[in-house]
């Protein structure tokens, strides 16, 4: 039951709770009760807005790989506060092995991932080797 509660509130976040009991089968109070339940264990972790790039002026998506100089921690935790504190940067990923880090960059276009580039991403003293790959197409994301 729970599994098919998360499935319809992933699908839409803001159903009411009567809409949501109605659609997995529950009366409304056993219904609100599982959902506070997933909340309260941590399992639901928040509700959001699903914002298009596009009409917010970001839609071009760039996924960089990036791998530092060294891997001390100081290095590391002062790197991934610098690149995270970037409005642009939508995702960042600290991966096992090479690269280092994904990062996800949302920017309008090529001279605004440029800009970012150079003056952000590139001059950061950590940074060793970076590779960019713009997206084509986005074919399946979540949230």
């Amino acid at each position: 039951m729970d599994e098919e509660i998360l499935f319809h509130l992933r699908q839409d976040g803001r159903l009411t709770n009567v809409e949501l009991a109605r659609r997995v089968g529950l009366t409304p109070p056993p219904c609100l009760r599982r959902v506070k339940r997933l909340e309260e264990t941590g399992v639901i972790t928040g509700y959001r807005a699903v914002i298009d790039p596009e009409a917010t002026g970001r839609g071009m998506d760039v996924l960089v790989n990036v791998e530092i100089y060294a891997q001390d921690r100081k290095t590391i935790e002062e790197f991934e506060a610098a690149i995270a504190a970037h409005d642009e940067v939508v995702e960042l990923r600290r991966m096992y092995g090479s690269p280092h880090y994904f990062v996800r960059v949302a920017v309008a276009d090529n001279a605004a991932y440029e800009s970012f580039l150079m003056d952000k991403l590139t001059g950061h003293p950590a940074v060793l080797r970076l590779e960019s790959q713009l997206t084509m197409k986005k074919i399946k994301a979540e949230g």
